[in-house]
């Protein structure tokens, strides 16, 4: 199949290409070149003509909580008053203690749905659901499958229910990697220092490195962690994992909004990856992460939508305007490199082998994006015109690993009313139950 689109980002950040598209063969891209030059060499394949649209490999979301979706709306007493009041007042005992199977199955049909219909091929989620434990991971891998994305599953252990809960959640996380096969993968995880101890940190690293795969947890979301860590032992959060002999190229470290220009550079030099959740930070109250440091530093650096919402053109424009408010400097954060972080930016940090790019050998990721503006649309304002005015809605198609999960903004196979309906009655119960 070639598909000949108005406009090609196969490599993000750097210049499209007017008038060139590609041929895809089983899960892979095998060409790039000019739409010609393809109808004239591929003359007998299948043609997708996607006149007036942006061909551009399909997002990855980098950090989410699938399950986010069941407390939108949830009533509340009283707004928290921080983020620590946030998390002990609301958002464990309201939301993650009371999460079964089906509520997570639910949401993540839901979410995995909303994704899709966004451009998102990847995405990596965290699960916190203490009293969920055992199988939870496998019943999530599920439903990915079904819907047919690129997924890393993992659950979030700690300590702060029990020590036992906390090995019960780390014993999900190496028992999923080593099953899991196909699309859906693994990793492992916990959630902060401050609801894990050293010797648990340390264990959850030596799963980690016994196969070979990715470390990750929540850093410095808001004030708290940083100010905990420096009470007990008198240094920063990175500095700490430093201390602790685990700071390495395999930690993936979210949020990273309260951390200091010491603990940029032992990022950089450690090769510590970032996921970066500009809108979730703002309504939790964290504060605006330091990302033109952190880029400018040449730290990984990854965009996720946290579980708050979907539509990963959301994300990117918060990420795109942020930044822009926060530094009183437009220039900050353009278009081209939100643009790379949402899609090769991601995939590094996730290990994503050959994800993230349209080349030859490289997955056959993509989405394709209604680009006809009421203004000229050209070349060196691509890139702004999709950023800041595009959204799920134009979304056109999407493909992941050669396969179309949607076409003419459908999601094939997804009968969206049930899923709604369920996941209205998961949040109802969840709400009940709260």
């Amino acid at each position: 199949m070639i598909i000949l689109p108005s406009f090609l980002i196969n490599e993000p950040g750097q210049p499209p290409k007017a008038e060139w598209g590609v041929r895809v063969v089983g899960d892979q891209i095998v060409a790039v070149a000019p739409n010609a030059e393809l109808r004239r060499v591929y003359s007998a394949d299948e043609i997708w003509n996607a006149d007036g649209q942006t061909l551009s490999p399909g997002f990855v979301n980098a950090h989410t909580h699938l399950y986010g979706v069941l407390a939108h709306g949830i009533p509340l007493d009283r707004a928290p008053s921080d983020f620590w009041a946030f998390l002990k007042d609301f958002w464990w005992p309201l939301v993650e203690d009371r999460l079964d199977h089906e509520m997570i199955c639910a949401a993540t049909d839901h979410g995995c749905v909303e994704m899709l219909r966004s451009g998102v091929t990847s995405f990596y989620d965290c699960l916190e659901a203490p009293h969920s434990l055992p199988g939870c991971l496998n019943a999530q891998a599920e439903v990915v499958r079904a819907r047919g994305l690129r997924g890393i599953l993992s659950f979030e252990a700690t300590e702060r229910v029990s020590k036992e809960n906390g090995q019960l959640g780390l014993r999900e996380n190496a028992e999923f990697m080593r099953a899991a096969q196909g699309l859906v993968s693994g990793l492992m995880c916990f959630h902060t220092t401050f609801t894990c101890s050293a010797d648990f940190i340390r264990q959850a690293f030596d799963l980690a490195r016994e196969q070979n795969a990715l470390m990750h947890m929540h850093v410095s979301e808001g004030t708290h962690e940083p100010e905990y860590v420096l009470q007990h032992f008198g240094l920063r959060t990175i500095e700490y994992y430093q201390h602790l002999g685990v700071a390495n190229s395999k930690m993936l470290a979210s949020q990273c909004v309260q951390i200091s220009p010491d603990e940029i550079a032992l990022m950089a030099e450690r090769g510590i990856r970032m996921s970066h959740m500009p809108l979730s930070n703002c309504e939790v109250g964290g504060g605006v992460a330091p990302l033109p440091d952190l880029v400018a530093a040449g730290v990984t650096v990854s965009l996720g939508s946290d579980g708050y919402i979907n539509d990963f053109f959301e994300v990117m424009r918060g990420a795109f305007l942020i930044h822009k408010a926060h530094r009183q400097d437009p220039r900050v954060m353009p278009a081209n490199l939100v643009w790379q972080l949402a899609t090769e930016g991601g995939a590094r940090a996730l290990d994503l082998k050959n994800v993230g790019r349209l080349a030859p050998g490289w997955q056959a990721d993509l989405q394709l994006i209604d680009s006809q503006f009421p203004t000229p649309t050209e070349l060196h304002n691509l890139y702004d015109q999709l950023v800041l005015y595009r959204n799920h809605t134009h979304v056109r198609a999407v493909i992941v690993a050669g396969q179309i999960r949607v076409r003419d903004g459908v999601v094939l196979g997804a009968d969206v009313e049930s899923i709604r309906a369920r996941t209205h009655a998961a949040a109802k119960k969840l709400w009940e139950l709260a």
